[in-house]
């Protein structure tokens, strides 16, 4: 009988070969869509270096012709293609058309993963188990985002599971940012059949810490680039918000929205109330304020926002019990280098971060924030996409 020798170069050499077979049917797949409208960044402008690790974009795709391109430096959401009323894909999420962009100083957090803690802690500081800890300042006298150097600004390890699945890990190094305990996060973004993507968080620590992550994409359903989100409706399953003093940070109580620009419980225009005279409108220049949700399931949307020009419906799932609404009142519009030149201005995009409260570890009434040795982290996201024609 005649013997056929494989060596291990010959092993290694397939499987390299299937990988790169693999990822280039998800590009074809992303790309050669033969849907009219909007088109993905190229990926070759993605492809470089910071901090010494290899940053790369990614595409995922499902069988609608719904789209999405996400780079590994932040684990940002670059672009989401969807179909509006006129079967015409749209970008509707904010961003740049190369990785360079979104290192520059001030940078938005454009569709990243925030962690170790999004949203604010006051002063930079809290306590655990008697222990004190000091977190970078970065937003005013407080802490932003997870500090100078958040996981929106880190590159992550990725692997491209299939046409529709990305996962993203980062191990956060004990003392990173001022954070106690070694955390090792995963990320999975997923684009389903049904028009839905799916962000699947998970976490673990070596010591003792705090942890909230989400997601900071900024939506415009008319459309990257469209002016305004002032005239979308938005409806958000929440009787109270945490009212916040000048800086940003929860005063600590919770603040009926029966009766206040923050009654969202019925649909009504993002900007029909945005300019009323309102010490919490006057503290966040616009809508920048933690919704503290009803009881609420996975099962069920905690928010909708519905286009009245493309016609296009986002609904938004979590088990999260707070949701940041911001209509990106600091964007500026003062440089034309967003997405095919145009540019970005004032409330031209809303956020909807799912999230435990602000300043959660210096609040004992809220939801505890506290991630122990030997628990898991698990949060998921879901931001789905319909259309009423």
């Amino acid at each position: 009988m005649k013997r056929t020798r494989i060596t291990l170069t010959a092993i290694v050499a397939l499987i390299v070969s299937l990988a790169a077979c693999k990822q280039v049917s998800a590009q074809n797949m992303a790309t050669n869509s033969g849907i009219p409208g909007a088109k993905l960044p190229d990926s070759s402008k993605f492809t470089g270096k910071v901090d010494g690790k290899d940053t790369h974009l990614y595409y995922l795709a499902n069988k609608n012709g719904m789209r999405a391109a996400i780079t590994n430096f932040g684990g940002r959401i670059v672009s989401l293609l969807v179909k509006d009323k006129n079967d015409s894909l749209k970008d509707v999420v904010l961003g740049y058309d190369d990785i360079k962009s979104y290192q520059k100083r001030g940078e938005p957090f454009f569709g990243a993963i925030i962690g170790r803690y999004g949203n604010r802690i006051a002063k930079g500081k809290f306590t655990l188990d008697g222990n004190n800890y000091q977190l970078d300042i970065n937003d005013g006298v407080n802490t932003l985002h997870g500090g100078f150097k958040g996981f929106g600004f880190r590159v992550w390890d990725a692997k491209q599971i299939d046409g529709h699945t990305l996962e993203l890990m980062y191990t956060s190094a004990d003392g990173e940012g001022g954070y106690p305990g070694e955390l090792h996060a995963k990320v999975t973004y997923t684009l389903k059949n049904d028009n839905s993507l799916s962000i699947d968080y998970s976490a673990t620590t070596t010591k003792p810490t705090v942890v909230n992550l989400t997601n900071h994409s900024y939506f415009n359903l008319n459309g990257a680039g469209s002016a305004t989100i002032l005239n979308d409706s938005l409806k958000v399953n929440a009787d109270n918000i945490t009212p916040v003093e000048n800086t940003l940070i929860p005063t600590g109580a919770l603040q009926p929205v029966k009766g206040t620009p923050f009654d969202f419980l019925r649909f009504k225009a993002v900007g029909q109330n945005i300019n009323d005279s309102d010490p919490q409108l006057k503290n966040g220049k616009g809508y920048d304020h933690n919704f503290v949700l009803n009881k609420h399931t996975l099962a069920k949307p905690v928010a909708i926002v519905k286009s009245p020009v493309t016609g296009i419906v986002m609904d938004v799932y979590t088990a999260e019990p707070g949701l940041q609404f911001y209509t990106g009142n600091f964007l500026t519009g003062y440089t034309k280098d967003g997405k095919g030149g145009v540019a970005y201005p004032r409330r031209s995009a809303i956020c909807l971060e799912t999230q435990h409260f602000p300043d959660s570890p210096n609040e004992p009434s809220f939801p505890s924030t506290r991630l122990n040795p030997g628990q898991t982290y698990h949060s998921v996201t879901v931001y789905k996409f319909s259309v009423i024609k």
